[in-house]
């Protein structure tokens, strides 16, 4: 069992000083994992509580390698319609070079209209072009030459491939990373909803030979009480999750260096 946290690399608190703090102060409290969320274009009118300042996911994770030393880095999670197939490989080999084997790549289809209208990419067609990217991506790491767009090269470094998570809901999303031997990234943590789902991905995931196939929750945890969190945490595991990534709102690095405390006596508890 894993114990992350999502950063905020949108609105006013991403800024290199704050982005810099929390991440240094995971790496050093024992938290698992920090991620990163994408959106590449939000329009004016659905701008609220971000402005629309975004920072880019992998740019992020590359700067983040850089100021950490242990703590993996994760997309949670990147839209793969958004980017060329060929400068997304290359960006994601390169952080996983960089940070000494680190990355962890969530992936998803995306969902905002307005986004694949300003990328030029029709929504329609999100699911073919993710699929078509991660087939690429999987012949990437599979060997050091590979052919693109009919050209072939040579792609190095090469570094052992990210483990992948797709982002997203049943049928579709459990479908998909187990077809590309996936982790899994439900919408939402609820028992009720997710206990049935969660046993299906992993009768399809060993179906395609991949037995033990991660999940991951996004959800809150009790911070403030340890024990409170502990307990969280196992009646996760419970219904199946390997990985838990806490979401907060902050608006200075003060309270994420708390919860990245907090979170780290957590995972030392529950850690396999």
């Amino acid at each position: 069992m894993r114990v992350g946290l999502y950063l905020r690399n949108m609105g006013d608190v991403a800024t290199r000083e704050i982005l810099r703090e929390c991440a240094r102060a995971a790496d050093g409290s024992g938290v698992d994992d920090l991620w990163v969320t994408d959106h590449i274009a939000i329009p004016p009118d659905d701008a609220e509580g971000s402005n629309g300042r975004y920072l880019d996911p992998l740019a992020t994770l590359a700067w983040l390698a850089g100021c950490t030393e242990r703590v993996h880095l994760g997309t949670g999670v990147l839209v793969l319609p958004y980017r060329p197939a060929l400068p997304t490989a290359k960006w994601i080999a390169t952080i996983q070079e960089l940070s000494g084997g680190r990355m962890l790549l969530g992936v998803g289809i995306g969902w905002m209209e307005a986004e694949f209208r300003a990328v030029g990419v029709p929504r329609s067609q999100r699911g073919a072009v993710s699929d078509a990217t991660l087939d690429f991506l999987g012949r990437c790491f599979a060997g050091d030459e590979v052919e693109s767009n009919g050209q072939p090269m040579l792609f190095r470094p090469r570094p052992p491939k990210p483990p992948l998570f797709v982002g997203g809901g049943a049928p579709h999303a459990t479908r998909r990373a187990a077809r590309f031997g996936g982790g899994w990234m439900p919408l939402g943590a609820d028992p009720a909803k997710l206990a049935g789902p969660i046993a299906e991905f992993r009768r399809e995931s060993a179906e395609a030979g991949h037995p033990h196939p991660e999940v991951v929750l996004i959800t809150g945890l009790d911070v403030r009480d340890v024990e409170r969190g502990v307990e969280q945490v196992e009646r996760l595991r419970e219904l199946g999750a390997t990985r838990v990534i806490h979401g907060m709102r902050y608006s200075s690095a003060k309270p994420v260096i708390e919860t990245a405390t907090a979170l780290g006596r957590i995972g030392a508890r529950v850690r396999d």
